[in-house]
């Protein structure tokens, strides 16, 4: 693996920047990012990196980070930018179930065309390896936990474009041998997470600024938050296994509320820094579900992965990122 070729979709985001920062600094890996920079920048990835930008893919070369502004819609660059990748690190979508009820045709775009052509780009230029970030949202609303063999029955547009991208792996390892793995991440949480708008971050932030936290509906909804470094390491193991149109849940196997999230951020907030952040109830979101954690059972058996963080300290470390920031 030190010696790898990474393809990296949203590799400015808070999760491909912290994969970036870990290759960096544990491998001698090639890095090429195409980024739309709809969420994160060249500044984000130049706090983990130094990079060089570039119009269009160059060659990798090894301890190198080039970056490229582009949409994974783009077909001629996805194959591109494939050209010498030994791994394709899918990130890059569009995120969330708001987002995505707000705007289908919008979220089937971004999620299952950009997911195909990067597919599409792996199977032409013979790149061995595809690693897909997807998550819990194709199962739907079920009775947790969720694992890798129920049927899918998603509520949002998002879950129904990632359940799509899922397929499209599984089609792609069984017709063309591409070894494609589709990892379920849990609601991801950690430092770096500046731009993003889900839970944890979002209540850290408005603390900080001294705005109401909306918590939606009465709170009751459960999450499985996995921290950031554990998901990179199972992105690590991943990108080495020889299976193929393997699907994973990468969470924690434990059930958190929004109201405990918001009880323990309340309290650390307070401890550390002496703020109190102010919580409010909004009217429940279409196409949330209702429950949520994952049984990671396979992941360990398969990939020789499980979470190492518990939610206090992945928040402690969160928290005081935030703060330093």
């Amino acid at each position: 693996m030190k010696n790898s070729n990474w393809l990296i979709t949203g590799g400015c985001g808070f999760i491909g920047t912290n994969v970036i920062s870990h290759l960096s600094q544990h491998t001698h890996a090639a890095i090429r990012v195409i980024d739309s920079f709809v969420v994160g920048t060249p500044d984000d990835l130049g706090n983990v990196c130094s990079f060089e930008r570039a119009e269009r893919p160059t060659k990798f070369r090894p301890n190198h980070v080039e970056l490229i502004q582009g949409d994974i819609r783009d077909l001629d660059l996805a194959m591109a930018a494939a050209e010498g990748a030994n791994v394709i690190l899918h990130l890059a979508a569009n995120t969330g179930v708001g987002p995505s009820v707000e705007a289908p045709m919008d979220d089937c775009l971004n999620n299952v065309i950009g997911t195909v052509n990067y597919l599409e780009a792996a199977r032409l230029k013979s790149v061995d390896q595809f690693i897909f970030a997807s998550s819990g949202a194709p199962v739907g609303e079920c009775q947790p936990p969720i694992h890798e063999e129920l049927p899918p029955h998603p509520v949002s547009p998002y879950g129904a474009s990632k359940l799509a991208g899922e397929g499209y792996c599984s089609a792609y390892w069984n017709s063309f041998g591409i070894k494609t793995v589709a990892l379920r991440f849990g609601n991801v949480y950690g430092p770096g997470s500046t731009h993003k708008a889900s839970v944890v971050a979002k209540f850290i932030k408005l603390a900080l600024q001294n705005e109401p936290c909306a918590i939606y509906g009465d709170g009751s909804q459960t999450r499985d938050f996995i921290f950031i470094d554990d998901l990179v390491e199972a992105i690590m193991l991943s990108s080495q296994i020889e299976a193929g149109g393997e699907a994973f849940q990468i969470a924690t196997n434990k059930e958190h509320s929004v109201l405990e999230i918001a009880e323990l951020i309340e309290k650390q907030l307070e401890q550390i820094a002496n703020i109190q952040p102010q919580f409010i109830h909004e009217e429940a979101r279409i196409g949330d579900v209702t429950r949520n954690y994952s049984d990671t059972s396979k992941a360990k058996n398969v990939l020789g992965w499980e979470a190492k963080y518990n939610v206090n300290e992945g928040l402690e470390k969160t928290i005081k990122y935030f703060l330093n920031e």
